[in-house]
């Protein structure tokens, strides 16, 4: 993952040495190449998911997994058969739909589908992390070794599979209603695995994710990247870059240092004015009960085509520029000093659980949705999806707030 996000760097430092700041540039650097990575850079976790799966595949071991699961994934709506697409969803949702393939029975492989984005992927964890070692203290349970920490991310990353399971019984006995499909498997002798079966499987799949997620989310970013550009005057931030480019700016000088600064309250003035800016002060009434203001409004808004570029619109929106990751203790520090206009905290415990529960339920992937499209050939199902999710993020994200500055308040 470092190796690409280098290869990110690399491909965008080549582009400035070639053009001038403006919007074209704008468009490659942050729209394209930064888009795009931001799929692309889960690839190894994902193929390193893959190679386990295809491991368990060829010796013989996964099918009677699914013959094991059967029994208690029956019992919510489901076939056994998607214990594998929902476990793949842990890592990424678009290689767990496009699982589901192996499902013969169409009811089982919708409801499957539509609830597989519950599983807690990769990109969640950046938006975990941040708020967990922001807000949550790490303290010792009960006196025991167990942190504090560890517990609320645990319970994070299981709740997306708690909440699926009420979600697939009343989507089977509603819009998917019948007789569950006979479970019928061949259960392979075990054997060794081929090395080459593996790693084709490896390849295949890892081939589809980066070619599906890849061009998928690349039209969704421009649309982000041009509602967050536009239609602000960018001619200082351009004249900034130009001078932090020149030549006569020495490394590590404090002239540096000083325009760095001018261009990361530029950026943030830039965003606040832009039209993803103005839609974030316009929907900030819908997400006051939610313990929202503007600015994780418009980082809400901007993470809908992938999760994890939230942080660095928070990063933009504090001054601190877009390229802040989770880990980064200015963000962390400008996140806790933030303040209201009546001094009263943006963020506290119930804030950051609030943020949590709605990044857990709500389905703020655009490739996701893209695949989900292709995978059933309809625009009704992703939109369906869509919609379920973000209304159960909502209330979900409401009642923590809420019930959490309840014992504030006590």
């Amino acid at each position: 993952m470092e190796a690409i996000e280098s290869l990110q760097e690399l491909s965008a430092d080549f582009v400035m040495g070639l053009m001038a700041p403006g919007a074209l540039r704008s468009l490659i650097i942050d729209g394209l190449i930064g888009g795009v990575g931001s799929v692309v850079v889960f690839l190894p976790q994902i193929a390193i998911l893959f190679l386990f799966i295809a491991i368990l595949e060829d010796c013989g071991y996964m099918s009677r997994a699914a013959y094991i699961m059967d029994r208690l994934m029956t019992r919510v709506g489901l076939s056994g058969k998607s214990f594998v697409p929902l476990m793949s969803s842990y890592a990424c949702a678009i290689p767990g739909i496009m699982a589901t393939r192996t499902i013969e029975d169409r009811k089982d492989r919708f409801v499957t589908i539509l609830v597989a984005p519950l599983m807690s992927c990769s990109a969640r964890l950046p938006v975990y992390l941040l708020m967990i070692n922001a807000f949550i203290p790490n303290d010792s349970l009960f006196g025991t070794w167990i942190k504090t920490q560890a517990i609320v991310l645990f319970i994070f990353y299981i709740l997306g599979a708690v909440v699926a399971v009420p979600i697939a019984w009343l989507l089977k006995k509603t819009w998917f209603k019948g007789e569950p499909a006979p479970f019928v498997m061949e259960l392979p002798s075990f054997k060794l695995p081929s090395i080459r079966v593996v790693f084709d499987r490896v390849y295949d799949r890892s081939k589809a994710f980066v070619m599906r997620a890849g061009t998928l989310i690349f039209l969704t970013t421009v649309v982000v990247w041009a509602a967050g550009y536009f239609p602000g005057d960018h001619q200082k931030l351009d004249q900034v870059d130009a001078q932090l480019e020149s030549e006569t700016i020495e490394e590590g000088s404090p002239e540096e240092d000083q325009l760095q600064e001018q261009r990361r309250v530029l950026a943030a003035s830039l965003l606040n004015e832009s039209f993803l800016g103005r839609a974030g002060h316009a929907i900030e009434p819908v997400v006051r009960p939610l313990g929202w203001d503007w600015r994780i409004g418009v980082g809400v808004l901007a993470s809908f085509p992938a999760r994890e570029v939230i942080v660095g619109t928070l990063g933009t929106i504090y001054s601190l520029g877009g390229d802040v990751d989770e880990e980064d203790p200015q963000l962390r520090d400008r996140l806790k000093s933030a303040r209201h206009s009546n001094g009263e905290p943006v963020f506290n415990i119930p804030v950051a659980l609030s943020v949590m529960v709605f990044f857990a339920l709500c389905a703020q992937c655009g490739a996701t949705l893209m695949v989900m499209r292709r995978e059933t050939n309809s625009w009704k199902w992703p939109i369906f999806s869509f919609s379920y999710m973000t209304t159960l993020a909502y209330v979900g994200a409401m009642l923590t707030y809420q019930i959490g500055m309840l014992f504030i308040k006590g």
